[in-house]
């Protein structure tokens, strides 16, 4: 039998939510973003990997993405370079996982750039991106992380501040 202990109470506990993380990982990933976001002069972001069970998205981990492509922050604006994936691709396959997110940190607020809006970095309806403002500088609240679900041809539906909440699950 396959289950784990940890999801069955986040079922059980947050039943809705859409997108969910265990607060180590999560931790860990705002503590890489303002890493390599060098003290808040920079953006930075992650692919957020995991499974897909039924409709719900659950984070296992995270690849930083100049992990994949060492010069995508130096410009200071994230420049991801396409020819990157296939390192994204088989980590992914190595440890049967997906990318089920990204998330990247804008300086101030957490409202989606033309540039993001226009040029997703999974362009697959239902992929979800989220935007941590202020660099990911603590406190980041659910409430104050935008949330985007993308719908293809360069359209999104945004997350509502006040769902936030009821869509992202940090916890177990």
């Amino acid at each position: 039998m396959n289950f784990s202990i940890a999801e069955t109470i986040s079922r059980w506990l947050a039943p809705k939510h859409e997108l969910s993380c265990s607060w180590r990982v999560w931790r860990r990933l705002l503590h890489g973003l303002r890493d390599r976001g060098r003290d808040a002069t920079r953006e930075s972001g992650a692919f957020l990997l995991g499974r897909r069970v039924k409709d719900r998205l659950r984070v296992i981990d995270f690849i930083l993405y100049d992990d994949l492509d060492p010069r995508c922050l130096d410009s200071g604006i994230i420049r991801f370079d396409g020819r990157h994936f296939g390192k994204l691709w088989e980590n992914c396959k190595q440890r049967g996982l997906s990318v089920v997110a990204d998330v990247h940190v804008h300086p101030g607020r957490v409202e989606q750039s033309d540039m993001d809006r226009d040029h997703p970095m999974i362009s697959r309806a239902g992929h979800v991106a989220l935007i941590v403002g202020n660099f990911a500088v603590s406190p980041v609240r659910r409430s104050d992380i935008g949330i985007y679900k993308y719908k293809g041809s360069k359209k999104w539906d945004i997350v509502p501040s006040g769902e936030r909440k009821l869509f992202l699950h940090i916890g177990i």
